[in-house]
């Protein structure tokens, strides 16, 4: 059972709050509506309900406040607008990277795209579906992790007839299978129709909560449907037989050849027809809106609602609560970090064109024979403040995080991306691979490229080779990294590619110039002083590898690159690690 006791919003200057002092029920096994005409406050209380909006009040998930939910996915599923997916990404790419972020199994993903009715799509990118399956993908990304409670805003929307009694059916499934259900509408004879309760609101506040019939009999009212030809002679053949009787009989025509007839049915309707010779293409019974919304004594007033008082044992209603800003954070993140970066085009592109302009240098630099081959390899003249490898490495470390904040997936509806270490610690461990996997394949590439160009007779190995194979794979993961970390303290993709820059274009010249001057001490013989301390068990290979690390530390881009990597480290820490309610 869903309970909220005392909802109210925080106003905005002078507006009366969007949500005042809401409180209603939506039992287990049922689905309820929540109807109110436009701007009624239908998707505030939604936002109230799962703390995202700032407010006062209480709101119960089986007697469980949200921020004590462990898993809130495996208990609440949401649809607040469409996903905010990637639009590259295909539809079960984009599903198998939440249900990572779910922690279910990867065949769920398969589940629920079958369960909505988006078979024969599963390969299409979210980018190219049209409006329907939008919302169906939506659907199945809140029932991914076999939620207890569902609750939608507007499911149907753009939906077809056929689409929406699919969806309709579904809702009713899942309330059957012991679920609770709460959707918005602002059609009240598609509540009536649907619902099992029907909770009305109207500015903010509530009017009524009642089982569908109750609501039907008392904010619907029956009539009859007629399209005839000769509408106008129908209508007035209807008003005067019903004056004649002394029956409360009221016609509405609607564009030209469509009566409603209220007081009155089919049959008399029917009757009066024939005995005029009116010829009738439909005659149907409906139900239609009241003029005024009166409850009636079987509803439940909002004055009832609020004099039921709150739940036994609950703190006040009136308690003002602190904004939240509930995410979900992966609760598998190195999982859900490869399908974030795999499902899209962009690492591919940026992958092979980091390749094609290393080995295009490459062989420009190797055609005059007076470059290193460590420089020809690693495709990096003194016209670029980077090699493309750590430049490339940098830019998807850079769109780890800016691809976050551009399509938050991990938070739809609420702005936020979730900065917690888990996942920082994926992106870090992701993009660091990555970073090596692009030096290596950069190297294999050139090496091809110029064996191709110039034979294998002209290639020769330095003997520090493992030196200088380790100090670029290492200025690679650096900037990867750098990109990560920038991109999460400014929120952007761009913040972390000037990260990335930053560091050979301004800091390594500065640092260059303090580390040239005479005062500067040097560290060498430290290896041989840690070997000291370790005693006899210290292996003298260990020195090369030690003095080696020191030599590439020790280098200006070494030091430019630690000192970034701190202050941004420093900053991400300091301003995103906090604690806040898990969604």
């Amino acid at each position: 059972m869903l309970q909220a006791i005392g909802l109210t919003s925080t106003p905005r200057r002078d507006r009366p709050p969007a949500v005042d002092d809401l409180t209603f029920e939506a039992p287990t096994g049922a689905v309820t509506a929540l109807v109110g005409p436009p701007g009624s406050g239908k998707t505030a209380a939604l936002r109230l309900l799962l703390e995202l909006d700032p407010g006062r009040g209480l709101t119960y998930f089986r007697g469980r406040p949200l921020h004590r939910i462990a898993q809130p996915a495996r208990e609440i599923g949401v649809v607040l607008g469409d996903v905010p997916g990637h639009p590259s990404r295909t539809v079960r790419g984009q599903l198998r990277m939440l249900a990572a972020g779910a922690g279910v199994p990867v065949a769920r993903a398969d589940e629920v795209i079958r369960a909505v009715g988006l078979g024969g799509l599963e390969g299409r990118r979210l980018g190219t579906l049209p409006r329907g399956a939008d919302r169906r993908l939506a659907l199945a990304a809140a029932l991914l992790g076999e939620p207890h409670t569902l609750l939608l805003d507007d499911p149907g929307a753009g939906l077809s007839p056929a689409e929406r009694t699919r969806l309709h059916e579904l809702l009713r499934a899942h309330a059957r299978a012991g679920g609770t259900v709460l959707y918005t509408t602002r059609d009240p004879k598609d509540a009536a129709r649907h619902a099992d309760h029907v909770v009305t609101l109207d500015a903010g506040r509530l009017v009524a909560a009642q089982d569908a019939g109750d609501f039907a009999r008392t904010r619907l009212r029956p009539r009859v449907a007629v399209r005839s030809p000769q509408a106008a002679r129908l209508a007035a053949a209807v008003t005067q037989e019903a004056r004649s009787a002394r029956r409360p009989v009221e016609v509405v025509t609607d564009d030209g050849t469509l009566l409603h007839v209220y007081g009155g049915d089919c049959a008399q309707v029917g009757d009066i027809a024939f005995r005029h010779g009116v010829p009738v293409h439909r005659l149907t019974e409906e139900t239609g809106e009241t003029a005024e919304a009166d409850p009636g004594p079987a509803g439940t007033t909002a004055e009832g609602a609020r004099d039921a008082g709150p739940v036994p044992g609950a703190p006040a209603p009136d308690r003002a609560r602190a904004a939240r800003r509930p995410v979900r954070s992966p609760l598998r993140p190195l999982r859900y970090e490869l399908r974030r970066a795999l499902g899209v085009p962009s690492t591919g592109l940026v992958t092979v064109g980091v390749l094609a302009v290393s080995a295009v240098l490459a062989v420009l630099l190797g055609r005059g024979g007076g470059t290193p081959l460590p420089a020809v390899l690693a495709a990096w003249p003194d016209l670029l403040p980077l090699p493309p490898a750590a430049l490339g490495a940098g830019l998807l470390g850079a769109l780890s995080f800016g691809e976050e904040y551009r399509y938050p997936a991990l938070a739809a509806g609420r702005g936020a991306v979730p900065r917690r270490l888990a996942l920082l610690l994926a992106k870090l461990a992701v993009a660091a691979g990555g970073a090596l996997l692009l030096g290596a394949l950069v190297a294999a590439t050139d090496l091809a490229a110029l064996r191709l160009c110039y034979g294998p007779e002209l290639i020769s190995v330095p003997d520090n080779w493992g030196l200088m194979a380790a100090s670029w794979l290492a200025l690679s993961v650096g900037c990867a990294w750098a990109g990560v970390l920038g991109a999460g303290v400014f929120r952007a993709a761009a913040a972390g590619v000037a990260a990335v820059l930053f560091v050979p274009v301004a800091l390594v010249p500065v640092l260059g110039h303090v580390m040239s001057g005479p005062a500067v001490r040097s560290v060498a013989g430290l290896p041989g002083r840690l070997g000291e301390f370790a005693g006899p068990r210290w292996a003298p290979s260990l020195d090369r590898w030690i003095a080696g690390a020191l030599e590439v530390v020790g280098q200006p881009a070494g030091v430019a690159l630690g000192l970034t990597l701190t202050v941004l480290l420093c900053a991400y820490v300091f301003t995103g690690l906090r604690p806040q309610a898990r969604w």
